[in-house]
């Protein structure tokens, strides 16, 4: 399957809704397929917290030949977003007007922020049109502020995310980056590549994955098991897991990400939830987790009955919020007769 990827550089300044000012603004993207002559055969992906534009790797099993995303057909593209570490500009990238990292002057994005850099990519292409926005968690978040702020989108698929990031959710981000924010290297976000807070975003790690898997799942797969070493099983892979992330990922894009999480309101400004919502007339795939601890499938039913054109489909599954990370069978049978149903409807009209 070929692919192409790059980073859109813009130059002439980007102001983000709190005030700061980022004199260039570095978007990294990957895309799969063409556009047509239209420039409208556009389908954009948003990648959760620690994801990044590879969306082949993570969501492989809508690439598949019998999967929702074909590039002979669409013109794929998924974006890093700014505030990560994966080319994209973020909290260890270097500030132009002063030759310094941002460090801890990185500013606290919006998801609308992210939203609105991502258009800019999307503007440089001359899109027309974008018939599909899809994204889980995080990802969901900025599909559903795509189908909020641009007029270019024609349908979206929110999965595992509600309507705004709720106290619960928002508690269990601020534990975590209290974990990183006491690891004795962190000072105060200002730390040096050779003292990189490790530790802290290890277990911060170890603390998320607790909540994007379920009580059953843990349960069958580590019952009380031990290893030969007599530690058990499923605290040997909490700690593989925070290593492995640790070793990948910038503790304080974590930290700022997690924050920008926090800011997800579709309300916001807008006169409330339901009034925001309401002038949403596109469809809308909202996509729970039936085993979701982090995200439960209540705020995604929520979402869909306030959407004008809502549809709500639940995946069944023991895994937790990960399942749209897991469930690909699923997920592309829910695309597919969502996608089905919007024709339809396209051709009753006609």
């Amino acid at each position: 399957m070929s692919s192409a990827d790059s980073i859109y550089s813009h130059l002439l300044g980007f102001i983000t809704e709190s005030g700061f000012r980022f004199p260039q603004l570095d978007i990294a993207w990957k895309s799969w397929g063409s556009l047509n002559e239209a420039r409208d055969n556009v389908v954009v992906v948003c990648h959760a917290l620690t994801g990044n534009a590879d969306a082949e790797t993570w969501f492989s099993g809508l690439f598949t030949e019998t999967g929702i995303l074909n590039p002979d057909e669409q013109f794929i593209i998924c974006m890093n977003v700014p505030g990560s570490c994966y080319g994209s500009t973020g909290p260890q990238s270097v500030n132009p007007e002063t030759n310094t990292r941002y460090a801890s002057l990185f500013p606290v994005l919006s998801i609308r922020d992210i939203v609105r850099a991502q258009q800019l990519v999307l503007d440089h292409m001359k899109i027309r049109e974008i018939q599909l926005v899809i994204g889980g968690s995080m990802g969901g978040m900025q599909a559903l502020e795509f189908a909020a702020m641009d007029k270019r989108v024609k349908s979206a698929a929110v999965l595992a995310a509600g309507a705004r990031h709720e106290a619960w959710a928002v508690g269990i981000s601020e534990a975590q980056r209290l974990a990183i924010q006491a690891d004795a290297n962190w000072q105060n976000g200002d730390y040096k590549p050779e003292q990189i807070p490790r530790n802290g975003l290890a277990a911060a790690r170890a603390m998320a994955m607790i909540t994007y898997r379920a009580h059953q799942q843990y349960n069958e797969r580590f019952g009380r098991e031990k290893r030969e070493d007599g530690l058990p099983q499923v605290v040997s892979y909490l700690q593989y897991q925070g290593e492995k992330l640790a070793e990948r990922f910038d503790p304080l894009s974590y930290v700022r990400l997690t924050q920008t999480m926090d800011t997800h309101d579709i309300g916001r400004g807008r006169g409330g939830v339901e009034k925001a919502l309401g002038k949403i007339t596109i469809p809308i795939l909202v996509t729970g987790v039936c085993s979701d601890l982090l995200y439960p499938v209540d705020e995604q039913k929520r979402l869909a009955e306030l959407l004008p054109h809502g549809i709500y489909r639940e995946i069944l599954s023991p895994y937790g919020h990960d399942a749209f990370l897991i469930e690909f069978r699923q997920l592309n049978n829910l695309l597919k007769e969502f996608i089905y149903t919007i024709k339809r409807s396209e051709k009753t009209a006609i």
